[in-house]
């Protein structure tokens, strides 16, 4: 039994870095590394920081990460780049949460398999969820964050970011994107070639247009987040893999039919400990649907599964912190429950 449960970890683990390590990660971290790097800190605290007007930077942070397609474990780079470059506890946590829960290719997929009402209510709900987990982040946190910044050495003002690396980011934004916008289905070489066709761009470009020592910046604060967050998602993958292995998966079934509070907690936990790549949330929840799962806990699912896995709470305690990892995941469970129930019981 334990060896098939040690193989089962290892299975998890072999698909999750032949899958994910070169089309997600690596642009991810380069992301990361090039926000911290190029992005002007002062003026991203006037737009996104702690002492930025909330609704408008909760909206910011909300709208424009329905455009990132990244599982639970690609964003933490990406939020944690803009958090430590001056963002809010609540932007950041923002991104961390809408980006995986409802990107517009994740939005899409669901649409052609599960219908536009359930789209709607997925896009709905995880934008109050946003707002919500914005403000609670900000309630426990946002006072030591705005002290920090309020004592850290000030940059001198100016433009956000120049033009030249403003490109850079972009270019890198299209290698991590890409790849899942062009490719939707077939082998997964299709996308590590879409991938290494704008990594070799970004390459070239960096080379020509960058100052090296601008690049050794930016490849030293990109190794900063592959040192401390790839090693707890591979500890994270492997354990998922021992989970799935354990996991009755007929008795879970029975669990989540109708639209009541447990079938919609069982079904949010379910999301939050297990690691769904982006756009599979839908196929899994339909299968689900078809064996008797109510549409409630379907949304749940559909919310937390591809928003929260148990590699994405490790990595969270890591880069942010244990304190915030502790507020962030339950409050994310909570509020999944809660709306699995009342779109379950009164929307549909």
């Amino acid at each position: 039994m334990i060896k098939e449960l040690i193989l089962a970890g290892l299975i998890a683990l072999k698909d999750y870095i032949a899958t994910h390590v070169l089309t997600c990660l690596v642009p991810a971290f380069l992301l990361a590394g090039a926000i911290v790097t190029f992005i002007n800190r002062e003026e991203i605290l006037e737009i996104l920081g702690e002492k930025a007007k909330k609704i408008k930077s909760f909206a910011l942070a909300s709208l424009s990460s329905f455009f990132l397609a990244a599982c639970s474990c690609t964003v933490i780079p990406v939020s944690s780049g803009l958090y430590y470059a001056g963002a809010g506890v609540g932007v950041a946590f923002i991104i961390l949460w809408v980006a995986p829960a409802s990107n517009i290719l994740a939005l899409i997929y669901t649409g052609n398999i599960l219908g536009p009402k359930i789209v709607i209510s997925r896009i709905v709900s995880a934008l109050l969820m946003a707002f919500v987990v914005g403000y609670v982040m900000t309630i426990f946190f946002g006072r030591e964050r705005g002290e920090v910044f309020q004592t850290s050495e000030k940059r001198e003002r100016g433009r956000i970011i120049s033009r030249i690396e403003l490109i850079l980011i972009f270019l890198i934004l299209l290698s991590l994107l890409m790849p899942n916008y062009i490719v939707r289905s077939g082998s997964y070489i299709y996308k590590v070639l879409v991938w290494l066709f704008f990594t070799l761009i970004v390459i070239i470009y960096s080379l020509k247009m960058i100052p090296k020592n601008k690049i050794k910046d930016w490849l030293r604060e990109t190794w900063f987040f592959v040192k401390i967050i790839f090693p707890l998602l591979l500890l994270g993958v492997f354990v998922v893999g021992i989970i799935g292995k354990l996991l009755p998966e007929n008795l879970v079934r029975s669990w989540l039919g109708g639209n009541g509070i447990l079938a919609s907690f069982l079904a949010t936990m379910i999301g939050a400990i297990s690691y769904f790549a982006t756009m599979t949330e839908a196929p899994f929840v339909d299968t689900l649907i078809k064996l008797g799962m109510g549409k409630g806990p379907a949304l749940a699912l559909l919310l937390t599964g591809p928003g929260l896995s148990l590699p994405n709470w490790l990595a969270i305690a890591r880069v942010f912190g244990i304190k915030k990892a502790l507020v962030y995941v339950p409050t994310i469970v909570i509020l999944g429950t809660i709306v699995g129930w009342f779109f379950g019981n009164f929307i549909f």
